[in-house]
């Protein structure tokens, strides 16, 4: 005898929305239980819509086209690394600071800001801000706890990872201003006594947790091409400019022996240094194994082969298009990064095989921290 729910249609389609609604519960649920609080520092490569907050700068179709079908202040099509990390330690999204209408800050805060540097004169966001605005928000939360009104943050701060991206429109201004070799090199000590400020800053007010990227390999950006490729001599073996990627690797060694320093000074302080640039780099020299067919050259840009880049006719302005599939490159507008891209970067930081000491980034969140 046929029971009165088989074959029926009705009573089929109430059983798959209730599945549906179990698994969203799920997974809701898995993000509200997620101990881990992550604080970000930084430029354009993680700013999840600080400039369009704090400035009102409106970042147009085609960015954002990916998973969110809208923009969302990202200088991308889609999500970026910072996204994916989030997703990987299993939390939301992170708000930015600077955003007043829909901010959730119960995992962390985003300060990261698009054109932001380490030391550039004249920048309105540069890391030594981004710190103080981390302080007055650690300091007003508390003031609410008090109030009895709650946390905005439901771990504790000392528990927090403080994770600092930053440092590439520096060395970019310098080459773009012209300076010579030496002199760009010349600006990593201040870069690094600026970056060493901020940490023991967030350190003396109870941070114990640092996650310390490195910079990219600038000499592979398609706008950074396209401006300055003079000849082929210019070019490594993967077409991208040696000397601006020898000034990256340059300040590179300086910021990974501060982070060896720091380790022996600052006391029961985890201070990991992530290869960001031998990230970025595998991607442009191994581009076919991940199904990428143009590692050059901007998706959404004017101007076509070898770069798509042009100045004034950039991603977003009205003499700009973009390629039918951003999974196929690597750069989105010539400066930033595809989902596709941001990706397959997240999925290397989480590995762990790319920072050091090797570290698990979702066993340091929710590692609980001792004084």
């Amino acid at each position: 005898m046929a029971k009165p729910w088989q074959g029926n249609p009705l009573f089929l389609l109430l059983t798959s929305q209730v599945v549906l609604a179990l698994l969203l519960l799920l997974s809701l649920r898995s993000a509200v239980e997620s101990k881990c609080v992550l604080f970000n520092f930084g430029d354009s490569n993680s700013d999840t819509g600080g400039f369009a907050a704090g400035l009102g700068f409106y970042l147009g179709p085609p960015s954002g086209r990916q998973f969110f079908h809208k923009t969302t202040g990202r200088f991308s099509d889609g999500r970026l690394y910072v996204d994916f990390i989030c997703e990987g330690l299993k939390m939301s999204y992170l708000s930015h600071y600077l955003e007043s209408s829909g901010s959730n800050f119960s995992h962390g805060v985003n300060f990261a800001v698009v054109g932001a540097a380490v030391d550039l004169p004249g920048n309105p966001f540069p890391l030594s801000t981004q710190v103080l605005q981390f302080l007055h928000f650690k300091n007003r939360t508390r003031e609410l706890m008090a109030e009895g009104s709650g946390s905005l943050v439901t771990e504790e701060f000392k528990d927090a990872v403080h994770s600092i991206d930053i440092g590439q429109n520096d060395l970019a201004k310098a080459f773009y201003l012209n300076f010579s070799y030496p002199q760009v090199l010349l600006k990593s000590p201040n870069m690094l006594n600026k970056i060493e400020d901020a940490i023991k800053s967030m350190y003396e007010n109870g941070g114990r947790k640092f996650w310390i990227y490195n910079t990219g390999p600038l000499g592979c950006l398609p706008q950074t091409l396209a401006l300055h490729r003079k000849n082929d001599s210019q070019l490594d073996a993967f077409g991208c400019l040696s000397a601006y990627n020898d000034a990256a690797k340059a300040y590179n060694y300086g910021l990974r022996d501060l982070c060896e320093k720091m380790r022996q000074e600052l006391k029961n302080a985890v201070i990991v240094y992530v290869d960001m640039f031998s990230i970025k780099y595998d991607l442009i020299a191994n581009h076919t194994q991940y199904g990428i067919e143009k590692p050059l050259m901007a998706c959404c840009g004017h101007g076509g082969p070898p770069y798509n880049y042009k100045e004034r006719m950039t991603c977003g302005q009205p003499t700009a298009t973009a390629c039918p599939e951003g999974s196929r490159y690597v750069s989105w507008d010539g400066v930033h990064y595809t989902e596709t891209a941001n990706g397959i970067i997240a999925s290397k930081v989480l590995s762990a095989k790319y920072s050091q000491p090797q570290t698990d980034l979702r066993s340091l969140c929710e590692e609980q921290t001792t004084d």
